[in-house]
């Protein structure tokens, strides 16, 4: 009997998806809701879970393809079984000596093997990367130290060893992508760093020669991510692995890759990744994006490409707010127990302006114009691991108190990777303070689908013109970034002379004017 893997429901607004990783070629065997593949959205990324257990029969829709909701990936048979899980359980049938080798081969040991594997990695994480790892096999560890880091989309986790002993193998390698029930590596319990189990990669390493092993290495991890058919090419071409820079997800080497490195001149991959020197080299370190860096870049850059993206300026005077702040903070810490902020303001600020001016708070969709009714505030938060972007949901209907209480709540997940997905969804205009590390003025990059951002600055004295005359006045730069093709420059302009308006007399904003 054969099942069809289908695309399954993207979401309000989304039409198509990008197949970006396979996590099983045709002839494995698979259980149900195991993980097939990954598709790749302008808003989010959805894995596809096996809907039977079977054997994966054939895919349809290749890594990179572009296809439709409800569109079929892939055939299933369930009445099959997989071909090669038998060679792979006999290859290694010497466990002590093989321990590096095979996983199947780690478990024929004395029984005093502990498996490391992955810790619990959050709420809607599915999946990391092996970032780092602290220890080779082969090392000696004790009980709770740290043996290697994993990096999700959000947070990054370090995982402590369970048990001392000596790690005898590593199963997933750096840069390998593993499932959060995966296993990491294996620990031999009590014994001692000098056991043969240990040796294996040191005579490796003999017969391979220094020059050898690395470059070698770091090549089979790789070959692990890449795509398919960038295999068969790469086969079919003769073209080596060292030869070829990858332009899909996590580095991974697709099809088109392999043609373009075969028709360029030999010597340009490796000038292109050479240091302008020799003993630049030394001085040079490669480093991995993570996977919530690629995923900003990706974002980003998908902004540039797509909206006509424009930024206007203006300046606050913060003399109204930091006066109306200072008078009422005590009271209002003492009654709503949180403090009293910028933002709240901000927020409350272009709330009202979006009221104005609504095709800010407007996105386009295909040949469509969706106007919201309702404000879902994005609020740029810096972490560790880079800039991600909470949403307080119906800010417009929402006090100074709750909108200072939910940022705060946000801000502190964010910083502890704790967000969800839904937290970060469904935002309809974004807030990004650049303010609170010293920027006194930026552009910054929409938000898509969004078609507005406004950008805080660090509020500083200058001498302003008052009435005639000079005085020392706390100004702010505003800049508001909007997408020109549904928001045209006089909307801008009002938008945010609104916003400078309300943060100046800030009375406005209780009068709703």
């Amino acid at each position: 009997m054969t099942t069809e893997v289908r695309v399954p429901t993207l979401g309000e607004s989304v039409t198509e998806a990008t197949v970006a990783t396979w996590f099983k070629k045709p002839g494995d065997s698979v259980e149900v809701d195991e993980m097939l593949c990954e598709l790749e959205t302008d808003k989010v990324t959805v894995e596809v879970p096996s809907p039977a257990a079977g054997v994966l029969a054939e895919i349809v829709a290749a890594e990179g393809e572009t296809v439709a909701p409800d569109a079929l990936l892939a055939q299933i048979d369930e009445a099959g079984a997989a071909s090669g899980d038998a060679p792979k359980k006999t290859e290694k049938p010497q466990a002590d000596n093989k321990a590096t080798e095979s996983p199947e081969g780690q478990k024929d040991m004395s029984g005093n093997s502990v498996d490391v594997m992955v810790p619990a990695l959050g709420e809607s994480v599915t999946e990391a990367t092996v970032a780092t790892w602290f220890k080779k096999v082969g090392d000696q560890v004790e009980a709770d130290e740290m043996l290697c880091e994993l990096e999700t989309d959000k947070v990054s986790v370090e995982v402590p060893a369970p048990a001392a002993g000596v790690l005898a193998e590593i199963v997933a390698e750096e840069g390998a992508t593993v499932d959060a029930k995966a296993k990491l590596a294996v620990i031999s319990e009590g014994a001692s760093a000098g056991r043969p189990a240990a040796a294996t990669p040191d005579e490796k390493a003999t017969d391979a020669g220094p020059e050898e092993m690395t470059p070698r290495s770091e090549a089979d991890a790789k070959d692990f991510e890449d795509a398919p058919s960038a295999k068969k090419a790469m086969a079919e071409k003769g073209v080596s692995r060292d030869q070829v820079e990858g332009s899909g997800r996590d580095g991974r080497v697709m099809k088109e890759d392999v043609a373009k490195a075969s028709s360029a001149p030999k010597s340009a991959p490796a000038a292109a990744r050479a240091p302008s020197k020799p003993e630049d080299a030394a001085r040079e370190e490669r480093v991995k994006m993570t996977r919530l860096r690629q995923t900003i870049a990706r974002r980003l850059k998908d902004a540039q490409n797509t909206a006509a993206m424009l930024t206007t300026y203006n300046e606050a005077d913060m003399s109204g707010v930091m006066g109306l702040r200072n008078e009422y903070k005590d009271a209002f810490e003492k009654k709503h127990k949180v403090k009293l902020g910028f933002m709240s303001f901000f927020v409350k600020a272009c709330c009202h302006a979006l009221k104005e001016v609504p095709e800010v708070n407007a996105e386009i969709d295909g040949t469509d114009v969706v106007y919201k009714n309702y404000v879902n505030m994005g609020v740029a938060v810096g972490t560790p691991s880079g800039l991600v972007v909470p949403v307080v949901k119906d800010a417009d209907q929402k006090s100074f108190a709750e909108i200072e209480k939910e940022i705060g709540e946000l801000g502190a997940k964010g910083r502890d990777g704790k967000l969800s997905m839904a937290e970060m969804q469904g935002g309809t205009f974004t807030i990004s303070n650049g303010g609170v590390y010293g920027s006194l003025m930026s552009s910054p990059i929409l938000n898509p689908p969004q078609s507005g951002i406004l950008g805080m600055h660090k509020i500083q004295e200058r001498p302003m013109v008052v009435g005639g005359e000079i005085v020392i006045r706390p100004m702010m730069y505003l800049a508001l970034s909007y997408d020109h093709r549904i928001v045209d420059g006089k909307g801008a302009v009002t938008f945010l002379v609104r916003v400078k308006e309300a943060l100046e007399d800030p009375r406005r904003l209780l009068m709703d004017l």
